[in-house]
């Protein structure tokens, strides 16, 4: 009986923003302008990396990587979210919204792991400057991202196919702007202790490992700077590592209050920290990086050199 009068659900309707109807064009404007940055920013310092050769070196290798993970990050939520503020029905299918909740664990977590790996990188630059070559080759730093890469598949294809295997009866309205994990479980008919469970546990070790190894390479990276006598080093040494720490501190910063929020209930704040992790980080991650790296300044105002020499001559 139980089965018979179970519906199956084909779609998700997606309430998004908590936006009165007056101000809805004014914030579709907004968050239009903030895609769009986060898009052109990141894309802009990928372009960046690859056409100057003084940025072929590991910590660049990484940024790009991490460039183009945000860019892909924002990319899951934003366009849907642009798409029904101008809907009248805000659906998305049964398959689009796994697909949207796999890409966004996939994006999310590959971000935390190339944070770690940066560290890493920042942490052999600083505390063994002499065998940073021979410690980042070419093969480590591969061997590094294709392990990011790899465990990220595995850990956003297991949530996704615990996802996929609960039932969903009448309820189909998500109290959200995209297919958030925690969201769709509290929509389930099915057992979903399994699917907590997991999360519980690889949420501690996805979460709380990454952040403890970026703590352990910064103590490591104090420890080294504290010992050099001159006033150059130290800045010199904290001026490689300021960047990816204003990076980590944003990131975990908005991870912090998202989980904050999700542990209140509080439907609202939630959403509204979502946004922050997912929209303002990424667009915010291309500012920090060229605006407090000078090699990206350098190399933008080579690249433009370049440009209006090229563009000179033919004329």
């Amino acid at each position: 009986m139980t089965k018979k009068n179970q519906t199956v659900i084909s779609e998700f309707l997606l309430l998004g923003l908590p936006i009165q109807p007056e101000h809805q064009n004014l914030f579709y404007a907004m968050f239009l302008a903030m895609y769009l940055t986060t898009v052109l920013g990141n894309f802009l310092i990928i372009v960046l990396i690859h056409l100057d050769s003084h940025l072929h070196i590991p910590m660049y290798l990484f940024l790009s990587n991490l460039s183009f993970s945000d860019l892909c990050f924002s990319s899951v939520t934003m366009p849907k979210l642009l798409q029904n503020m101008q809907s009248q029905v805000p659906s998305i299918p049964y398959a689009g919204c796994l697909a949207q909740m796999y890409f966004y664990l996939f994006f999310g977590v590959l971000e935390s792991f190339l944070l770690v790996v940066m560290a890493h990188d920042r942490y052999v630059a600083v505390c063994f400057p002499l065998h940073y070559t021979t410690i980042m080759s070419y093969e480590v730093c591969l061997a590094l991202l294709v392990l990011s890469w790899v465990l990220t598949t595995a850990h956003a294809m297991l949530h996704t196919l615990l996802m996929a295997r609960l039932s969903f009866c009448a309820d189909n309205v998500i109290p959200h702007f995209f297919c958030d994990t925690s969201t769709l479980l509290k929509l389930a008919c099915s057992d979903t202790r399994v699917n907590r469970l997991v999360i519980f546990f690889m949420g501690g070790l996805i979460l709380v490992i990454p952040f403890v190894l970026i703590i352990m390479s910064y103590a490591r990276i104090v420890s080294t700077i504290l010992k050099v006598p001159s006033a150059g080093g130290i800045q010199k040494a904290f001026s490689t590592c300021g960047s990816h720490l204003s990076v980590v501190s944003l990131f975990y910063g908005t991870i912090m209050g998202h989980l904050c929020s999700s542990t209140n209930h509080n439907t609202v704040k939630e959403t509204v920290m979502s946004m922050m992790y997912t929209v303002v980080t990424p667009m915010l991650n291309p500012f920090i990086y060229s605006l407090r790296n000078r090699d990206m300044k350098r190399a933008l105002g080579r690249v433009f050199s370049k440009k209006k020499i090229s563009f000179s001559l033919k004329w």
